[in-house]
């Protein structure tokens, strides 16, 4: 049963890096996954549950029965951080930004994540744990910059405080800005 989550979690990674990523953040990655995502505004509670779905996607993917997801996977009732990053660079790739010329940009938008919450230097020769949830705590309780510096998305000159706008918002205005 756990041979199930360590599937999932490398099904994670797969989504939003290559093999030569993974080696050089799996701390990182790791620390993600092992990070619960608290929704402060009502609607993100919807970040949290397209992260949570993304174990039965795994499960559709994978050809693994529903019940082993529910057993394996679904008895966890939150979603973690990497689950809800990695499901809305999907969500941004195939709902949005689709585009063949460009292929598949699921990790791009993930990456982008990552550097704007300041993560981006987080490898594993450099990876700090008191760092790292430094940033997520700053992230989930909002006190990031007003452009969204520190947080998901940093876009500048924006009027509105992206404190204040949930999280499917801000993609769309940072899709908006490129």
């Amino acid at each position: 049963m756990v041979n199930i989550e360590n599937e999932y979690y490398e099904w994670l990674c797969s989504k939003i890096i290559d093999d030569t990523y993974y080696v050089q953040y799996s701390k990182l990655m790791s620390h993600l996954y092992d990070s619960i995502f608290t929704p402060v505004m009502d609607m993100d509670i919807n970040r949290a549950e397209d992260g949570k779905s993304l174990r039965h996607r795994f499960g559709l993917d994978n050809d693994i029965s529903e019940n082993i997801i529910i057993d394996c996977l679904d008895n966890k009732e939150y979603c973690n951080m990497l689950e809800m990053m990695v499901a809305l660079s999907i969500r941004c790739e195939e709902g949005i930004m689709s585009d063949e010329w460009y292929g598949d940009r699921t990790g791009t938008w993930f990456w982008n994540m990552i550097v704007s919450l300041g993560l981006g230097t987080m490898n594993d020769s450099r990876f700090d744990e008191r760092y790292t949830n430094i940033v997520l705590r700053r992230f989930m309780n909002r006190q990031y910059e007003k452009n969204g510096e520190g947080g998901l998305f940093t876009i500048n000159g924006l009027k509105q405080d992206l404190r204040s706008v949930e999280i499917w918002y801000q993609m769309c205005w940072y899709l908006d800005s490129l």
